[in-house]
């Protein structure tokens, strides 16, 4: 049997700590990368992927495709060697084309991932650190607490109250509790109580693992191997433009037939017949379409990802343009995620941390609970766990206690893990050789569980004034936007058993305020989200005063707006939660299932909600909002795999960017399927022109190849690369009910595909009367390609280009050169002009083609301009 499906299950913890080679202290750097070196990753091997010669033999399955290889077969029967060989080049070049594009795209994908792969928290030399979870190796102490995905299969050492859900492997969706116990008898997978294997998710507790398989030699390993591959799903814009390609493509088909059948009906020849129909299909369907929104989407993710923000699912880049309400946690998204301690509040005084005194026996207990009920380490100056834990152990420096020391000191007998519906969490620890419980917890939870109170004369009974004076310095910490703990214990007996009926009788010790400030960037980002038509709101498990106090900072809460409670909200009908929606800016000490009901509350109205969030308790919201949102820091791996983007750098303002990243996506998707289909347009209208008026075909499928493949896809990818406008903020949030193709949008194309065509057929007679029907047709070829370059300018904004300006995309201005290069080859190599069917024309011809084309492109921008000053 594979090592790391062995039956561990059935062994004691010291048994697989020794087959292992390894102790509770965990592995040795050394011993970890030996190991890794021969075990290799912890990853999962991806089922078997296309060839790349399967991705090259599926370019040809395409309909355009088909209608080339018609038009080269047609073209070899009439005699056209130079057509057929181009259309072949062409046909090829586009297979490999998209093949290369397929393999990009397969390793986007994979830098991606990469971006967002999980962590784990191990022991190595002794010492709590962090690491990525591909680099864990059989022998590692891994630790696991609420909110964690875990990195691999595992024996549990010491356990806390755990509890995993596993339905990933054994499609049971309850959470199953676990323990340390050896089992006796083989038991199935979901029974096997001592074990945690790969892919599953910490709901509740803690425990301290033996890493015992990695990667494919894991359970889920086992399940990876059966499969095959994945298709992963087009984007709705993706299969929207498909689906509009397609029908395109068979409107055109039906079209050409009765062109087709015009032709024969006024005795033109049957392949000159055949070339007309096959010019009018390759002018009609924009071959490039689809591989241009594809760039423009990879594009946006891309630079997205160097802004912070990485998106998971591709149509999450759609949805941002549409975003109308942000749900936002305050703890490190709007704040710093730097808590400090500011003041203390014990024995009746606030003093500051730096005034604790560990002489003092009642200093010297809270600093014991501040220390001891944390989960916390600061390894080289950086803070691993949460942040309010690790600002109490700053705290204890500034009076010269080692945390390090007071842990090695006294070791933890039993605990109760903090959790978000008992806001308390409990340790039990022997103190000057007295059992003793520590409990630290949110005050107003806390408070209600004490029975006396410790001074600097003794412990005494609780009082009513006690009561109210703890209370009057808990509201006035909060009111300043400082977050409080609050610190008891408890003495017990010998034989006492630590559980929840334990956390009552507690001893005061006091009171801890910290402060998490802004960041400096949110009261900003938050402007623009209101200026972007985006309502800000605030959720967080905090108090209402302090969530208030912050909101008002930053601007979210404005005067006349609501700040509810989750407990307020749960009085609530849905009527009511309705008709207080608009109003509320701040929700506090709200639960996962208040999350979810605020979103949901939001979507009755029709709004676009994202939703941040990092813990546990917000992955169902974030399912259910329609951008999740999770935290690339503080995030745990339940919240990030729910999510369909996460933030690198837990920054409010990046959501932002993202939502204007998303916008502007957008709209340069849109522009540019703007220039594709206005210049096919022309191209049809120009065909069904000559086809009506019988007059000779205008262009060679060639041509139209030459356009919509070489000359039009530069500009479409440059259209693609516009800078976000400086008034994009300033639109409202787009309806994602409406499609690209509304009706201003047909009607656009159609007026300035109707004038690109109007110069081209005005060359092509120009080229009738002056010359031979060659002439005209290449006069007409190179006026379509020059006005469809032009016209890349027009695309570039729904503002003139005098306002844009030239040199705010260089791409546009290198993609236009490349195409007047590309067209001045064809026109004067005689090798390519003969490739090309273009015949050779005079100076004044050439003058007349310019002109011709940049006709268009001046009354598009004269019309703007007059548009632009009347707004």
């Amino acid at each position: 049997m594979e090592e790391g499906l062995k039956d561990w299950y059935l062994k004691s913890g010291e048994e697989v700590l020794t087959e292992l080679h390894t102790t509770k202290e965990g592995l040795s750097s050394e011993e970890a990368a030996a190991l890794l070196a021969r075990k290799g990753e912890n990853v999962l091997s991806e089922g078997r992927k296309k060839s790349t010669l399967q991705v090259f033999a599926e370019q040809f399955k395409d309909l355009l495709v088909i209608i080339l290889i018609a038009a080269a077969v047609i073209s070899m029967l009439s005699g056209n060697t130079e057509s057929t060989v181009v259309i072949v080049a062409v046909i090829i070049l586009n297979a490999i084309l998209g093949t290369v594009q397929h393999e990009k795209a397969q390793k986007s994908l994979a830098s991606l991932k990469s971006l967002s792969s999980p962590t784990a928290k191990v022991i190595r030399d002794g010492q709590k650190i962090e690491v990525d979870s591909r680099k864990v190796v059989p022998g590692d102490i891994l630790l696991l607490e609420a909110g964690d995905m875990v990195a691999a299969d595992g024996r549990i050492l010491n356990n806390y109250s755990l509890q995993v859900n596993e339905s990933s492997l054994t499609g049971e969706s309850t959470n199953v509790d676990k323990d340390n116990s050896m089992l006796e008898e083989e038991a199935p997978l979901a029974d096997r109580t001592n074990m945690v294997y790969s892919g599953s998710l910490v709901t509740y507790g803690r425990a301290v693992v033996v890493i015992t398989g990695t990667g494919m030699n894991t359970e889920i390993g086992k399940i990876a191997s059966l499969m095959s591959e994945t298709k992963e799903k087009k984007t709705p814009l993706q299969s929207s433009m498909d689906q509009f390609s397609s029908r395109l493509a068979m409107v055109i088909m039906v079209i050409c037939a009765l062109v087709f059948l015009l032709s024969l009906y006024r005795e033109m020849p049957l392949l000159d017949s055949l070339m007309f129909a096959v010019a009018l299909a390759v002018a009609a369907i924009p071959e490039a379409l689809s591989s241009i929104v594809t760039i423009v989407q990879a594009m946006g993710t891309q630079r997205m990802a160097k802004e912070h923000a990485i998106i998971k699912d591709l149509k999450a880049v759609e949805s941002l343009g549409c975003v109308s309400v942000i749900c936002s946690d305050k703890t490190g998204t709007l704040t710093q995620n730097k808590m400090t301690v500011q003041e203390v509040y014990i024995d009746g005084k606030t003093i500051k941390p730096e005034e604790l005194d560990i002489s003092s026996q009642l200093h010297r207990y809270l600093i014991y609970d501040a220390v001891l009920t944390n989960d916390s380490a600061i390894v080289e100056g950086k803070g691993i766990g949460d942040p309010t834990e690790f600002a109490l152990l700053e705290m204890t420096g500034k009076v010269n206690v080692s945390h390090h020391y007071l842990r090695d000191l006294m070791h933890r007998l039993e605990e109760l893990p903090f959790d978000s519906d008992r806001k308390l969490m409990s340790t039990k620890y022997h103190l000057h050789g007295v059992p003793t419980v520590l409990t630290k917890g949110a005050v107003d939870v806390l408070l209600d569980r004490m029975t006396h109170i410790r001074t600097s004369e003794g412990v005494r009974e609780l009082t009513p004034k006690d009561r109210e004076e703890i209370l009057h310095q808990n509201q006035r910490f909060s009111e300043n936007g400082l977050r409080v703990l609050g610190f008891a214990y408890k003495e017990v007996d010998k034989d006492h058993v630590l559980s929840l009926n334990s956390e009552n009788g507690f001893t005061f010790l006091g009171l801890i305020s910290m402060v998490d400030p802004p960041r400096e960037e949110s009261k900003e980002a938050v402007s623009d989200a209101k200026r972007a038509g985006i309502r800000p709101v605030m959720i967080t498990g905090d108090h209402k005063i302090t969530a208030t106090a912050i909101a008002k900072q930053i601007g979210i809460f404005e005067e006349g707006d609501l700040a509810v409670t989750g407990a307020e909200l749960d009085a609530m009908s849905d009527e009511e939660l309705d008709r207080n929606i608009t109003k509320t800016s701040v929700y506090a000490r709200v639960s996962p299932e208040n999350k979810i009901r605020i979103v949901d509350a939001w979507q009755r109205r029709g709004n676009i909600v994202s939703m941040t969030g990092d813990g546990v308790n917000d992955a169902p919201a974030l399912k259910k909002a329609d951008i999740g949102v999770a935290m690339g820091i503080t995030g745990t791996e339940v919240s990030k795999d729910a999510a369909s983007m996460i933030l690198s750098d837990d920054n409010f303002a990046t959501i932002i960017k993202a939502v204007a990243n998303g916008r502007n996506v957008y709209r340069n998707i849109k522009n540019a399927i703007q220039f594709l289909l206005s210049g096919n347009t022309a191209g049809i209208l120009s065909v069904l022109y000559t086809s009506v008026m019988a007059l000779p075909v205008p262009f060679a499928p060639v041509h139209l190849l030459f356009i919509n493949l070489l000359t039009d896809s530069l500009p479409a990818i440059a259209i693609g690369m516009e800078p976000a406008e400086h008034d994009l903020l300033e639109e409202k949030p787009r309806d994602p009910k409406e499609g690209i193709l509304t009706r201003e949008f047909l009607l656009k194309l159609l007026l300035q595909g109707a004038l690109i065509a109007a110069g081209t057929m005005t060359a092509f007679h120009v080229g009738l009367k002056t010359g031979s029907s060659a002439t005209a047709s290449t006069m007409a070829f190179c006026t379509l390609t020059l006005s469809r370059l032009f016209h890349g300018f027009n695309c570039r904004s729904k503002y003139s280009i005098f306002k844009i300006g030239f040199s705010t995309n260089w791409y546009s201005l290198g993609a236009f050169l490349a195409g007047v290069v590309l067209l001045s080859l064809v026109m004067f190599v005689p090798l390519l002009s003969r490739l090309f069917s273009v015949t050779a024309l005079n100076g004044s011809q050439i003058a007349i083609i310019y002109g011709l084309a940049v006709i268009p492109t001046i009354l598009i921008q004269m019309a703007k301009v007059i548009k632009n000053k009347n707004e």
